[in-house]
């Protein structure tokens, strides 16, 4: 049986990264609610709601990072690397529900469109677009390190495209009284909070019913494995990921009898073209010899 174990998952400084975006939110979050309630313009207090939504997975993106670094005990073994794909499903979910809302308050500002200030909401909306942009370069780089940070990002990202919505919606409602730029405003934001939700809660999913990780190839693996000399079959292959970045794979390999270093070509396969460092392979030996361990 070999084992060869990849070193802990490095997120790099995209916990000072997050730190850092989390304060500038939670400032504007309040600042937006504010103008919202003073201009009586949805648009505003749904970029608002989300930016709350913002706020609490920012929180929750630090905590889960924190918890991720952990080390394994005797009932967790694997660590606590999945808090952040669980904080990633979280922040999934909390998106849905923020997208709900809005669509079912523009629903009923359709049926009776208030009065908006819209000059006064245009430039609160043009405030929340600065710093939604400033959020997301500090960001920068760091949203592919792992779900938990990409959900936060695309909570960011999501707030920055509402704040343009919004713009466009206070530029219509100052300069034609177009009220019921408001409320459509309000669905395209929700349905940008959706589309940006959907792919993150799959992929937070996946990896909690342990699939194969995308851009890994099972069957591309499995052809590879089989075609180190010396390798009879390949079965019982798992490939699966603990968390984002860190990528598993178990199987146990049928040598012909007296073949060498089969453990080491398969464990260099791995890493080198799929880069999968953390193995776990039982050779087994044909009928003319036994068990080969390493």
């Amino acid at each position: 049986m070999a084992h060869a174990h990849e070193q802990p998952v490095k997120r790099g400084d995209a916990w000072k990264r997050v730190a850092l975006v989390l304060p500038l939110a939670t400032a504007y979050m309040v600042a937006e609610a504010v103008g919202g309630w003073l201009t009586n313009s949805l648009a505003l207090l749904a970029d608002a709601g989300h930016m709350l939504s913002d706020v609490a997975a920012l929180g929750l993106t630090l905590f889960a990072m924190w918890i991720a670094r952990r080390p394994p005990t005797v009932t967790r073994t694997f660590g606590y690397y999945r808090a952040e794909i669980l904080a990633a499903l979280a922040n999934g979910a909390t998106l849905v529900a923020v997208a709900l809302y809005v669509f079912a308050e523009a629903w009923a500002r359709f049926r009776d469109p208030p009065a908006v200030m819209g000059g006064e909401m245009l430039a609160v909306a043009v405030g929340g677009l600065l710093v939604n942009l400033v959020s997301l370069w500090i960001l920068r780089g760091s949203h592919g390190e792992s779900l938990n940070v990409r959900g936060a990002w695309l909570h960011v990202l999501g707030d920055a495209l509402g704040s343009v919505g919004a713009i466009a919606s206070g530029a219509l409602v100052w300069a034609f009284d177009w009220r019921w730029a408001d409320p459509v405003a309000s669905v395209a934001i929700g349905i940008l909070i959706v589309h940006s939700s959907w792919s993150l809660i799959r992929e937070a999913v996946a990896v909690l019913m342990e699939g194969a990780p995308g851009g890994v190839e099972v069957d591309a693996v499995r052809d590879a494995l089989g075609g180190i000399a010396g390798v009879r079959e390949v079965h019982e292959l798992h490939v699966w990921s603990i968390s984002s970045g860190l990528v598993s794979l178990s199987c146990h390999l049928v040598a012909e009898s007296g073949a060498a270093g089969v453990l080491d070509r398969a464990r260099e396969v791995l890493r080198e073209r799929f880069e999968i460092h953390h193995v776990t392979i039982q050779v087994e030996q044909d009928s003319c010899g036994g068990d080969g361990h390493a």
